[in-house]
C-alpha cells in the first residue's frame, strides 16, 4: 500500500479551518488521507472476511490494525456511526459509544461536511455494526494510561524523597 502516512500518524482532531488558522494544514491533510485510507481498509477487510453469512471480526480487526492505529480505527468507526445515527441496523450501544468520541465538525466553504469522505459506506451497515461491537470489546481490553486520582495520592504515604525540604529526615534526628 503506497501511503504518505504511517501507523503512528496522529489523528488530527480539529477542522481544516482550525488547521489553517494554526498553520497545521500538512498535519491535517496527512491525518485526513489516513482516515480515508482506513475507511477503505475497513471496507476491504469486511468484504474479504465475510463468507457464508458470517463475518470474521477478528480477521477484520487484524487486517485493519496492520496499517492503522486503534485511535484511527476508533475515529473512523465513530464518525461512520455518527453519520448514520438514523440507521436502525446500528445498535444503541454502538451509537452511544460513537457519541462519546469527539469528532471535529469539519464543514467546507459551502457548508458540506468533509467527514462524509471517511464514512464506511461500501460495506453493509449491519456488518459494520458487528465490527464496531467487536472493536469496542477489544478497545476495552487495552490497558489505559490512567492517572492516579487525587484520593489515591492523598492516601499514599509520603516517601522520604518527597519529604518537605528543610525538615530533617527521621535518620537525621
Amino acid at each position: 500500500m503506497n501511503m504518505t502516512f504511517t501507523k503512528d500518524t496522529p489523528v488530527y482532531q480539529h477542522s481544516a479551518a482550525h488547521a489553517r488558522e494554526h498553520e497545521e494544514l500538512p498535519l491535517y491533510r496527512e491525518s485526513y488521507r489516513a482516515n480515508i485510507a482506513c475507511k477503505e481498509a475497513i471496507e476491504n477487510a469486511i468484504h474479504a472476511n465475510y463468507a457464508n453469512n458470517c463475518l470474521d471480526v477478528q480477521a477484520v480487526l487484524a487486517a485493519v490494525s496492520e496499517d492503522f492505529s486503534m485511535d484511527r480505527i476508533k475515529y473512523v468507526l465513530a464518525n461512520t456511526i455518527q453519520q448514520k445515527v438514523w440507521d436502525g441496523r446500528i445498535s444503541g450501544d454502538n451509537k452511544a459509544w460513537a457519541q462519546s468520541v469527539s469528532i471535529a465538525d469539519n464543514k467546507d466553504a459551502w457548508g458540506s461536511d468533509r467527514n462524509c469522505y471517511f464514512v464506511v459506506d461500501q460495506a453493509h451497515t449491519g456488518l459494520v455494526d458487528l465490527f464496531a461491537t467487536h472493536f469496542r470489546k477489544e478497545l476495552a481490553k487495552e490497558p489505559q494510561a490512567r492517572k492516579p486520582s487525587v484520593l489515591e495520592k492523598l492516601q499514599k504515604p509520603l516517601t522520604e524523597a518527597a519529604a518537605v525540604p528543610g525538615k530533617p529526615k527521621a535518620q537525621e534526628l
